[in-house]
């Protein structure tokens, strides 16, 4: 088996000739140590932690940087200039509920998160492949931006398609362009193969920015024939995290940038194996790192070595940390429903209203009435259903979430 592409990343980055524990314990301690130094210098958010750690075990010991935090002071976070910031990104992330932040990036961190993604890619995309693009498009510098300028690294060719488009639309790139390979949200490539039926010549896929609830996993995969490449990104680590390799048992955490921990309820750390919320400190940040910054993820490290070889961690990522329904939930329960295109909910008072796009004539307001009743009430549910016709697009441009 391929070892991740990762780690290979890693070495090039780092100028290392191989990578193992010691030697990426070793790197993340030395750059915490230095961004340590730089924010006391700063005199900003972090000017009152220790200049120097003598482990990474001490980290611990560090108090956690919340959403709030952000919101409320982005430019004390700030390491240098305004005029070195190159992208900034506002506004609540779609689909959350959160406060408002400003997350800044530098030319480095946008040039660093186009070369992860590109080893994220490598894994299932080669040189002369074309591959379909349906993140948002909106501004230069914006992901998918970033994902096709990975895309042409790797010698392949990239299809900006966008966020958009109507079904047919779609279909229609697909058959012009026979596309090798997707990236983009998991439940609108599940709607799309379902929508072009065996006329999809997709082999691989890519799937990130929301939740992809095991059930769409394994349609998807149906789909496919292969096994899909989850990638896991926010905002606060310039949009690239983790990516899988060819074992897909989890993904790899680029750890020369990212200091992963997952903390209990206690907000202690726990035994790797284990589910809590991750934190992530980004030392390979240039223009706004962050310190124990708690993401609101459910999620674990793996325990074991993965079976690719590689020494960087991986994680795996449930969603977010939120008792409440979730579309998560109604989507686990509604997408092995075979003639389920797409589904949206949102309250009106406290009825959920769910709007379904079905295949052909299909009558299956009564099997989404059956699967969601555990979730609700049954007087609590209205369902209305549409046939998916070529001029509907994707019910969320975004994050999927219960309005």
């Amino acid at each position: 088996m391929k070892k991740s592409a990762l780690d290979k990343w890693i070495c090039a980055q780092e100028n290392i000739t191989c990578l193992t524990g010691d030697i990426l314990e070793d790197l993340q301690l030395k750059k915490l140590n230095a961004l340590l130094a730089k924010v006391k210098r700063r005199g900003g958010f972090y000017s009152d932690l220790p200049e120097h750690l003598t482990s990474l075990r001490e980290l611990d010991n560090l108090p956690f940087t919340t959403a709030e935090d952000l919101a409320e002071n982005a430019a004390s976070f700030l390491l240098g200039s305004q005029s070195e910031v190159s992208r900034i990104i506002s506004g609540v992330t779609s689909g959350t509920t959160g406060p408002s932040k400003r997350i800044f990036y530098s030319d480095g961190d946008l040039e660093n998160t186009v070369t992860f993604f590109a080893a994220g890619i490598s894994e299932m995309t080669a040189a002369g492949e074309t591959v379909l693009i349906t993140m948002p498009f909106a501004v230069s510098g914006g992901l998918g931006d970033l994902i096709a300028r990975a895309v042409e690294l790797l010698g392949a060719k990239p299809v900006r398609a966008g966020s958009d488009l109507s079904y047919a639309e779609l279909s229609e790139i697909m058959c012009l362009e026979c596309p090798d390979s997707y990236i983009g949200m998991p439940i609108p490539l599940l709607s799309l193969l379902r929508f072009c039926g065996e006329n999809s010549t997709l082999k691989h896929a890519l799937v990130s920015a929301d939740v992809c609830p095991v059930s769409v996993q394994r349609e998807i995969e149906d789909f496919l024939g292969s096994s899909l490449f989850p990638h896991y990104g926010l905002r606060e680590c310039c949009l690239g995290g983790a990516v899988t390799c060819q074992a897909h048992e989890g993904m790899h955490v680029r750890e020369n940038h990212i200091i992963p921990e997952i903390i209990g309820i206690d907000e202690k750390p726990v035994r790797n194996g284990d589910y809590g919320e991750l934190v992530i400190t980004t030392i390979g940040m240039e223009v706004m790192p962050l310190i124990r910054y708690k993401t609101g993820d459910r999620a674990r490290i793996l325990a074991e070595p993965c079976p690719c070889g590689a020494v960087s961690a991986r994680i795996e990522v449930e969603g977010r940390l939120d008792d409440n329904l979730r579309m998560s939930d109604i989507d686990e329960v509604l997408f092995d429903i075979k003639e389920l295109i797409d589904v949206k909910a949102e309250f009106a008072g406290d009825v959920l209203e769910l709007k379904a796009y079905v295949s052909g004539n299909a009558q299956i307001r009564e099997e989404i009435q059956k699967r969601v009743s555990p979730l609700l009430p049954a007087d609590k549910i209205k369902i209305s259903t549409q046939i998916c016709d070529g001029n509907c697009k994707s019910l969320y441009v975004g994050k999927r979430f219960i309005g």
